[in-house]
Order: structure tokens, then sequence, then C-alpha cells
């Protein structure tokens, strides 16, 4: 039985939330690892996701086994090991190496609304992924990648854009991603037209 989603955000079982901000209507997959993360409205991932120091734009749907924001280790030290920075698990000192810790969480990653991350994707540190762009299944994305943009490969490469240049001015305009629930309610079955029809309505309208 499919499970209906509301205002509070389901997290399926086996996950690790660590300062994570969960918007309405959202969905966290299974075995998932979130931290320090913001994930807006309508967002979902698949299983087996680790999302580290990321703002998740709404309606974005993430694949499975995707990594957003895999925290680096310090290339410019003798030592790549963890022992630098993480000294009391080795009792080396009696505390960490915060301000590498704090370097990590500031390179944040931004995903876009309505964006999808195929599966097995990896974005790395502070990568942009503007609205309604595609991220193609097994994809390293070190790059940033314009609106509505198709970006596959490894590294990832831009292969198409999904509408004209109008139609991504007009739908970035119009944001529908920030109507309310009901009046996405209200205007769903305009989701099925065909783009141009449905940027010519709400463009005009001013919504």
């Amino acid at each position: 039985m499919v499970k209906r989603l509301d205002q509070e955000p389901c997290v399926h079982e086996n996950c690790q939330l660590y300062n994570v901000e969960l918007g309405q209507y959202t969905e966290v997959g299974k075995n998932n690892v979130f931290e320090n993360i913001k994930f807006n409205d309508f967002s979902y991932t698949g299983e087996f996701c680790i999302l580290q120091n990321a703002e998740i734009g709404k309606f974005s749907n993430i694949a499975a086994m995707v990594r957003i924001g895999p925290v680096l280790h310090p290339m410019d030290r003798p030592s790549l090991h963890h022992f630098t920075y993480r000294r009391i698990k080795y009792g080396f000192a009696e505390t960490d190496d915060e301000e590498f810790f704090r370097w990590r969480a500031e390179r944040k990653t931004y995903i876009g609304h309505d964006t999808w991350i195929g599966h097995g994707a990896i974005i790395m540190p502070g990568v942009k992924i503007g609205n309604g762009a595609v991220v193609g299944s097994g994809a390293v994305v070190t790059k940033d990648v314009d609106p509505y943009t198709v970006v596959v490969g490894v590294s990832a490469k831009p292969i198409k854009q999904r509408f004209a240049h109008d139609i991504v001015r007009k739908l970035e305009e119009i944001k529908w991603w920030d109507w309310s629930y009901e009046t996405i309610k209200e205007r769903l079955d305009d989701f099925h037209l065909p783009i141009n029809e449905f940027t010519d309505k709400y463009y005009k309208a001013g919504d």
C-alpha cells in the first residue's frame, strides 16, 4: 500500500540524520545519511543516499545511491588520513581539528528546485545544480549545472537543454514550485499541458 505523504516528513527505517531541516511532504528513503542538510518541500530520496553540507530545493527527485557533497580529505597535508583531524578517535589529542570541520561544512552544495538526480550520481562539494536540471545516472558533477540542462558522464558534461531559452526564462519567473499546495492541486491538470501552453498561461498571468 502506498503511503500518503503529508506535512509531516516521512523518514524510512535505518536513517541517520544530523542537523537536518526537513520540509513538508518530504520523503527520506531507507538507509539514508543526512548531515547538515536543508531538505525543502516535496523533495525525496531513494535508498542508500548520503547527503552532506547541502541545501536541496523543492520538488527535487533524488534516485537511489546518490552522494551529494562528499566531504574532502586534506590534500595539502603530509597525510590524508583521519588522524590529522579526528584526533580524539586515535588518542592523539583532547580536541579535534574544528577549523578543518568548519571548512568542510562551509563548502555547501546547492540543488535547485524540480531537479532530477539519477541513480548513483555524485555531486561534489560547492557545486550548484540549477532549477529543472537533470543529472544522469552515474555522473560525477564537479562544476555548476545551468537551469534545465541535462548533464551526463565522468566528469559530467551538458548534452542538451530541456527547453528553449525563452521557455526556461518564463519557468524561472513563474516559479511554480513556490505555489501553495492548494494552488498546485487546483492547477494539477495544467502540468500535463504542452510546455509552451503552460508557460504562456502562467507567465502572462503574472503568477
